[in-house]
C-alpha cells in the first residue's frame, strides 16, 4: 500500500488550470502558499497580488497558472476531494458492504491529519479551507458551465460511490444520492457548527460529525 502511494499523483481536471502547477516550482509554491494565506485571510481578502508578495512573484505570473483567485479555489476544492477519493479507494477496497460504508462516512467526515506525502500541501490547512469556503466553489452564476466543463467532476465521483455502497446495503431505499451528499455536504456544516455555533449542534468533544452521520444513514437505512 505505501508503495502505491508513493508514487501516487492527484489528478486535477485540466480546463480548471492555464498551466498545471504540479509541473514546476513556482506552480507548487503558489498552491502552498495560497492554502496559508487563504487559511490566515479568508478567501474573500486573498488577492493574487498578496500571494505574489507572500512568494516573492510578480501578479502576473500567477495568472499564467490560473485565470482567478475562483479558479484557484476550484482548483484546491478538487485536489481535497480528489485526496478523499484515493483514501476512499484504498481503505474500503477489501470491507464487505457495511464496513466499507461506515468506514466511507469516517474518510469524509473525520477531521483531516496531514499527509507526509505531499510536502507542498499541508491537508489540515486544506481541510479548514474546505469546511469554510468550498461552497463558494460553486455558488457562482458560472456553476452550470462549470459543470459541463468537468470542474466537479471528483466531486460528483465521490457522491456516486457513497450512493452506490448505499445501494449495495438496501437497494429498495428512494434516496441514495441524496443521501450521499448530504453526508458530504453535511459533515462539512457540522464541522463548521462544531467551531463556530456550538450551541447549535450535537457534535463537540468526544461526540464528531462521524459518529453523528454514521448514526444517521445506518438508521436511515433500517427504516
Amino acid at each position: 500500500m505505501d508503495k502505491l502511494f508513493a508514487n501516487l499523483k492527484i489528478i486535477v481536471p485540466e480546463k480548471i488550470y492555464v498551466k498545471d502547477p504540479e509541473s514546476s516550482d513556482l506552480g507548487k509554491r503558489i498552491v502552498e502558499h495560497s492554502i496559508k494565506l487563504i487559511d490566515e485571510a479568508g478567501f474573500e481578502a486573498f488577492t493574487f497580488k498578496k500571494l505574489g508578495l507572500l512568494i516573492g512573484s510578480n501578479e502576473s505570473s500567477i495568472y499564467r497558472y490560473f485565470e482567478s483567485k475562483h479558479k484557484l479555489l476550484v482548483y484546491l476544492s478538487s485536489w481535497y476531494w480528489a485526496w478523499i477519493e484515493y483514501q476512499l479507494v484504498f481503505e474500503t477496497h477489501s470491507l464487505n458492504p457495511i464496513d466499507k460504508l461506515k468506514k466511507a462516512i469516517e474518510i469524509i467526515a473525520r477531521r483531516t491529519k496531514e499527509d507526509s506525502k505531499f510536502s507542498h500541501i499541508n491537508e489540515v490547512t486544506l481541510n479548514k479551507i474546505i469546511v469554510n469556503e468550498n461552497s463558494k466553489s460553486f455558488l457562482t452564476k458560472e456553476v452550470d458551465q462549470e459543470n459541463k466543463d468537468g470542474y466537479f467532476v471528483i466531486y460528483k465521483r465521490i457522491v456516486h460511490r457513497l450512493r452506490d455502497m448505499i445501494k449495495d446495503i438496501n437497494p429498495d431505499y428512494e434516496f441514495p444520492s441524496s443521501l450521499a451528499s448530504t453526508i458530504i455536504e453535511g459533515s462539512l456544516h457540522q464541522h463548521f457548527l462544531k467551531d463556530h455555533f456550538k450551541s447549535i449542534t450535537d457534535c463537540k468533544t468526544g461526540v464528531t460529525p462521524v459518529h453523528f452521520y454514521q448514526n444517521l444513514v445506518f438508521n436511515t437505512l433500517k427504516s
